[in-house]
């Protein structure tokens, strides 16, 4: 799939997709609605514009195909949602979101073989490493596609990381875009307090990939920048793109806090959150 939305469009698919993020997570009083909302406008436009790829039936090795690599494991209700919308599985299924022996699982997992998951996510750190491999085995094998990774910003506190970016500018996996969502926090507050670090930019440039900067949460840039990404990608060098979002984004009082990093709205919550977040494609 690679689509010609406007932006308009993409916007409303959004929209619906965080509409699913607040209802999935509030059904089952469990679940991480903050990164899954600052997301949701990357995910929509990889999914419904950017990436060229088959919705059906879904091919495990992505041979010929753009493939997404989602590091942060924790905002699968995000994913779930955009895949289904996508049209990789029912949307219907979106009801069954971390219950018990479900192919929802509050992390991405393998062992339910559900469609558009290639790898389990649920530890942090070790997605970037994954999409590494990919997209070198695809350059050996002259595919001409792409890898693109999500990672978090408190993630780049795992040191695993840190490896890939060196082992992928040094061997040139230039078919590889790594996006870091920066949200500035984490499950403990923000990423300045738990861990500040030099910029990110300043760091993965010196480790030799090129940066480019996005915002997260306006479509319009959104598309603008993957596409920039996308070109400047098979140049020698990997691409890391420095996405600036709120956490919680489309929902009020949600975002800007680490709060919601990993705790559920409650009936009034809910509520409040879906009088700002228009139903544009029908709720599940």
């Amino acid at each position: 799939m690679s689509g010609k939305h406007t932006v308009t469009q993409l916007q409303d698919i959004a929209s619906q997709v965080r509409r699913d993020i607040v209802r999935m997570v509030h059904a089952v009083q469990s679940g991480h609605p903050g990164g899954s909302l600052g997301c949701a406008d990357l995910l929509v436009a990889l999914y419904h514009e950017v990436m060229e790829y088959q919705a059906k039936p879904f091919n495990m090795d992505g041979k010929g195909e753009d493939i997404f690599i989602l590091s942060n494991g924790h905002i699968s209700p995000l994913l779930y949602s955009v895949m289904s919308r996508a049209g990789i599985f029912e949307v219907s299924e979106l009801v069954t979101f971390r219950k018990l022996n479900t192919r929802l699982q509050g992390h991405p997992a393998t062992h339910e073989h559900l469609e558009g998951v290639r790898i389990a996510s649920g530890s942090l750190g070790q997605g970037l490493s994954v999409a590494t491999g990919i997209a070198l085995s695809k350059r050996m094998n002259n595919d001409p596609k792409t890898v693109y990774c999500l990672m978090g910003d408190g993630e780049l506190e795992e040191g695993q990381n840190w490896e890939a970016i060196m082992f992928a500018a040094h061997n040139k996996v230039d078919n590889l875009i790594g996006i870091v969502d920066f949200n500035g926090q984490q499950i403990d507050g923000s990423t300045k307090e738990i861990m500040g670090f030099t910029e990110i930019k300043d760091k993965f440039e010196a480790f030799g990939w090129l940066t480019l900067d996005m915002d997260g949460n306006d479509m319009g840039n959104v598309v603008e920048t993957l596409t920039k990404a996308k070109g400047l990608s098979r140049h020698g060098k990997p691409v890391l793109i420095k996405m600036k979002t709120d956490m919680g984004a489309g929902v009020d009082f949600m975002m800007g806090s680490h709060e919601w990093h990993g705790i559920a709205p409650n009936n009034e919550q809910l509520a409040k959150a879906l009088e700002q977040l228009p139903e544009t494609l029908g709720d599940y």
